[in-house]
């Protein structure tokens, strides 16, 4: 199954629903930063969710968000937009522990139990919009229903799971976001909240083959759910030579030929993709002013 979401409402427009199948997204990052199995459980859920919140946006909106945690990985820092690219980082990648009391992946210990959430819109507008919460469990999914009820005032419910295979690479990813719109009767909210509690986890149903639609039809009922929009999600990074390139002329004549006499070159990463660039001394003299 290639990588997507679906945009959705249920129950006449009283609940606003995303869904994402994000296997290949998940791996991509994977096998860019080389993250260990808890790692990628923890990168994997908020890139999962970060791909959804970017589909709440639109045109050129973008959004960044940031896990800063007291736990061994460091920060997580991903970022998304409207048209499902999404790309993302860990500081630590080698992080891994045994499962849990529950026999899960120990994301809460990786992450850590104290930290924030802070979410940054860039909707092109002269300010950004952002919101910060503490984190509350280091589990990710709970910490962003947390932000969505405190920072947006959007009753919400957030899930996201990855499985990892003994080999490391990743057996299935993805998540849903559910919001509860201003009007929803108790009635809904209740039916709705049972059926969150008895749903199997969301990387099981994706491993099982469910599509991202079968996993709202199951939380809402056949019938009850309106679908919206499909939305293709990918890892892509807005990094390029042109853009190193432009980093390096803004270092000015004096640091550029610093490169060319002291390291005969230049070589930059991204943080975001891991790619690497090289420029050659030549490359370096056609980039001074």
């Amino acid at each position: 199954m290639k990588d997507y979401l679906v945009k959705a409402t249920a129950f006449e427009g009283m609940i606003r629903a995303y869904a994402a199948s994000t296997t290949g997204l998940v791996e991509e990052a994977r096998r860019r930063h080389d993250t260990w199995a808890t790692t990628s459980a923890a990168i994997g859920r908020t890139l999962t969710i970060t791909a959804m919140m970017g589909a709440m946006l639109k045109g050129e909106d973008s959004i960044t968000v940031k896990v800063e945690g007291d736990g061994p990985i460091g920060a997580i820092i991903t970022d998304g937009n409207a048209k499902g690219h999404v790309r993302g980082y860990v500081k630590n990648p080698h992080v891994d522990f045994d499962l849990n009391e529950k026999g899960k992946l120990d994301v809460s210990r990786a992450v850590g139990k104290q930290g924030r959430v802070s979410v940054i819109k860039d909707l092109g507008l002269k300010d950004y919009f952002t919101g910060e919460v503490p984190i509350i469990s280091g589990e990710i999914s709970e910490d962003f229903t947390y932000y969505f009820v405190t920072s947006e005032q959007i009753p919400s419910a957030v899930g996201a799971g990855v499985l990892v295979n003994p080999d490391h690479t990743i057996l299935s990813a993805g998540g849903f976001i559910v919001q509860v719109m201003p009007g929803a009767n108790d009635n809904i909210v209740s039916r709705l909240e049972e059926s969150i509690s008895n749903i199997p986890p969301i990387s099981t149903l994706i491993r099982e083959g469910n599509s991202p639609e079968q996993i709202l039809e199951r939380l809402f009922g056949e019938g009850e759910v309106k679908f919206h929009e499909k939305l293709p999600v990918e890892f892509r990074c807005k990094c390029s030579k042109e853009r190193i390139a432009n980093a390096i002329i803004g270092l000015g004549n004096e640091e550029i030929q610093s490169m060319i006499d002291e390291d005969h070159g230049a070589k930059a990463s991204c943080h975001f993709c891991n790619e690497t660039y090289q420029f050659t001394e030549k490359e370096l003299e056609e980039l001074k002013q």
